[in-house]
């Protein structure tokens, strides 16, 4: 299996055109008809059902393009990495990051490194705990940022200053919005919009017994979008603060829960991890400044 036919089986995928994905890939429609039949040749398995204009990924289609997609990822990591031996005059960072306003901390060392190396170049990618740490397993990442307790038997960590409270996100004229803080008994009359890893997770543990009398009415893996349910109307989002713009133009606010509670931010990496160059520079700059936390 070629790393050029997985480029080619992705664009057909993602296009939904034999035609179209030709033209973006500048080979001819034949050319990549042909790949495509050898592909599934090879494979022993029907990838595609096409139709006259367009085609549609089978089970074992869709299988191999989240595979395809987490192998061109790899390459791609990889060939980064080997450019970046040796001298540093730059390379690529990839970190995953929960939903947090602690993230400045992390931002701060990333500016400190780009300006002593300004070819360096971060790329994040924001998702819940499961999902970064499935990442890092599987070497997509380089570093995590997570918002729970750390796995010690398979991660290495630092703790960042400060902490994230816990609150209710809601419309400025809701009623309950008069009050400056919000209790559980008041959580328990709302329609709740909370993060999946939070009914896993942080509910149970932030909730205990109380969890049942929750009225859950929608869950979300990031919050922007649910802020955009608050603000239709749509209920209320249990998060953290200053996530949200609760400015004097926005119709959003924020109510912390009483009694206070704080939610601490770890970055972690995988022990006994082979870091680039330009990635141990930027965990030796973390070290310096958070080690003490």
């Amino acid at each position: 299996m070629e790393i050029r036919v997985l480029r080619y089986f992705l664009e057909v995928a993602r296009e939904g055109s034999v035609t179209h994905a030709a033209e973006r890939l500048h080979i001819s429609q034949p050319t990549l008809s042909k790949q495509l039949k050898d592909l599934e040749a090879e494979l022993g398995k029907k990838l595609f059902v096409r139709s006259s204009f367009s085609v549609r990924l089978t089970d074992e289609g869709m299988l191999l393009r989240k595979r395809a997609e987490d192998i061109l990822d790899m390459v791609e990591k990889t060939t980064e990495e080997f450019k970046a031996l040796g001298e540093i005059t730059g390379g690529d960072i990839r970190i995953g990051c929960a939903e947090s306003d602690s993230i400045k901390y992390l931002a701060r060392r990333i500016k400190a490194v780009q300006t002593r190396y300004p070819g360096v170049r971060v790329h994040l990618y924001s998702g819940d705990t499961d999902d970064l740490a499935e990442r890092l397993e599987r070497g997509l990442l380089d570093f995590a940022v997570i918002a729970q307790a750390v796995d010690l038997s398979k991660y290495n960590y630092l703790e960042l200053p400060g902490a994230d409270t816990w609150g209710v996100v809601m419309r400025k004229d809701a009623l309950v919005a008069q009050k400056e803080t919000v209790c559980l008994d008041d959580i328990t009359e709302l329609p709740l919009i909370v993060s999946r890893q939070g009914i896993r997770e942080d509910i149970p543990r932030l909730f205990g017994e109380m969890v049942d009398r929750l009225n859950i009415v929608a869950t979300i893996n990031l919050f922007y979008n649910g802020s955009i349910l608050v603000r239709e109307g749509l209920g209320y989002v249990l998060t953290f603060d200053k996530l949200a713009d609760t400015s004097q133009e926005s119709v959003l606010c924020f109510r912390p829960l009483t009694p206070r509670l704080e939610t601490k931010l770890y970055i972690i990496w995988k022990k006994y991890q082979m870091f680039t160059p330009v990635a141990e520079v930027l965990l030796k700059e973390l070290k310096e400044r958070y080690a003490a936390f």
